[in-house]
């Protein structure tokens, strides 16, 4: 690949090879193994135009977890202030020596029109509406950690669908390895346009019951409602009490289901704190750990290879 911008369209066996990479990754990511020397000598650019905690901080860390440097910039510190365009800016930040540009903002397509402009490898760290494909991977690696081969596993992903980049990464990688997706929503935050985000051999159906969608699942995702998208103006007030994931609604699920999230939690809302913290079922802050070594395989086979 000469840049990595979106799950939807890649082989499956281009996944698989990822997610090896990046299971293999994760003793790295734990410290438990050393680091390798595969960026020594090159600086990554991390263009961060939203604000990010998980996906910056990891991103920082895999690139120091392989031996290279990297440095950050935020609109509050940068020419986009005055005026510069999102493009100009990658572009002047690729004469500086810079191996790839890592970019987060709020325009859907951002990170191809950054790719499209520059020569370096861009990897898209979250795009708008559109996607945030190492989300996606780093989701999938924490559910294969957990069942194995995801062929024919129910994974329900629950809230604010209609804003969220991380359902449709996630949904196009668990589609593409066989799994089924439902997504659930309250009718204003889901639509039935996403089911034809379908591909490979798994299936995508949305509902708007979440008590019916958790009959038979394997794992649980949840997602806040993105408030700064204007998405609160799309919620009842009942909303934790028809959408949230609550130790009540817990106790109906299987001894093996799992609970994810891709933070930052809305504790209260989406999910209650009993819930988030379960040490059974919560694997929250295990995709963390899977997020530093989905990102050290992405930036290594882009750049490193």
């Amino acid at each position: 690949m000469a840049d990595f911008l979106k799950i939807a369209g890649i082989p499956r066996q281009e996944l698989i090879r990822l997610l090896d990479a990046t299971s293999k990754n994760v003793p790295i990511a734990e410290g438990k193994a050393p680091n390798r020397t595969s960026l020594n000598g090159r600086v990554i650019a991390n263009l961060f135009f939203e604000d990010s905690t998980r996906t910056r901080c990891s991103f920082e860390t895999a690139v120091h977890r392989l031996g290279g440097q990297v440095f950050n910039l935020t609109p509050s510190g940068s020419s986009l202030n005055k005026g510069e365009t999102l493009v100009d800016t990658a572009r002047n930040i690729e004469c500086m020596g810079v191996a790839a540009i890592v970019v987060r903002c709020a325009i859907s397509g951002g990170a191809q029109m950054i790719a499209d402009g520059v020569k370096c490898p861009v990897i898209n760290a979250g795009d708008g509406r559109h996607e945030h494909p190492t989300q996606g991977l780093l989701d999938v690696s924490t559910l294969i950690e957990e069942f194995g081969p995801l062929e024919d596993r129910t994974i329900a992903i629950v809230g604010d669908i209609t804003n969220s980049r991380v359902a449709r990464s996630t949904t196009h990688a668990l589609s593409t390895l066989g799994a089924h997706v439902r997504l659930v929503g309250p009718p204003t935050l889901v639509s039935k346009s996403f089911e034809r985000i379908t591909q490979g051999p798994g299936s995508v159906s949305t509902m708007t019951n979440l008590d019916t969608a958790l009959e038979g699942v394997d794992a649980v995702m949840m997602l806040r409602v993105q408030f700064e998208r204007a998405a609160g103006g799309a919620i009842s007030s009942d909303y934790r009490q028809m959408f949230g994931l609550t130790p009540e609604r817990i106790t109906r699920l299987a001894p093996h289901v799992v609970i994810l999230h891709p933070g930052p939690i809305n504790r209260g809302i989406e999910i209650d704190d009993r819930v988030a913290d379960d040490p059974k079922r919560s694997r929250i802050l295990r995709q963390v750990t899977h997020g530093v070594a989905a990102r050290m395989a992405v930036l290594e086979d882009l750049i490193a290879n």
